[in-house]
């Protein structure tokens, strides 16, 4: 694998994980069962997503990252603050992971453009689909939550 393409997956293996991180948080936050099992599920796709990156790094002799980003922290820092000031307000998480979200379409989108092994590319088109399908659910709940 080409220095690009290893740092390209590098990235979407940070981005996962910090995908990760914010729903498990979300989910720690909220106090609505439907949201919990929603961001249970997301962060579940977004473990599973990062390992498979992972497993796709090593197969084809490449070191995968190990940590997380900065990103990443910044919005579960939002998160922490978003809730001590708003007392765990769904409708402002809700809006938050859908910003998380959008930033990982972006992030998987771009990835797309980019000239990877075949291996890897057929993951990751098969990852952005979950990561459309995440930010989708996020969308139509926060736009539940806005109507209320």
């Amino acid at each position: 694998m080409n220095t690009d393409a290893a740092s390209v997956i590098n990235e979407l293996i940070e981005t996962a994980r910090d995908g990760e991180k914010g729903f498990t948080r979300a989910r720690e936050e909220t106090t609505d069962s439907e949201l919990e099992a929603l961001y249970r599920k997301s962060a579940l796709r977004c473990r599973k997503a990062a390992h498979e990156l992972q497993e796709c790094m090593i197969s084809m002799g490449e070191k995968p990252e190990s940590g997380s980003g900065v990103m990443g922290a910044v919005q579960r820092g939002w998160l922490d603050l978003k809730a001590s000031v708003t007392g765990r307000d769904d409708k402002a998480i809700l809006e938050e992971c859908e910003r998380g979200e959008d930033v990982a379409k972006a992030r998987y989108a771009n990835a797309l453009r980019k000239d990877l092994p075949a291996e890897a590319h057929t993951l990751v088109e098969k990852q952005y689909q979950g990561v459309i399908e995440n930010h989708d659910q996020v969308k139509v709940l926060r736009d539940q939550y806005r109507a209320k």
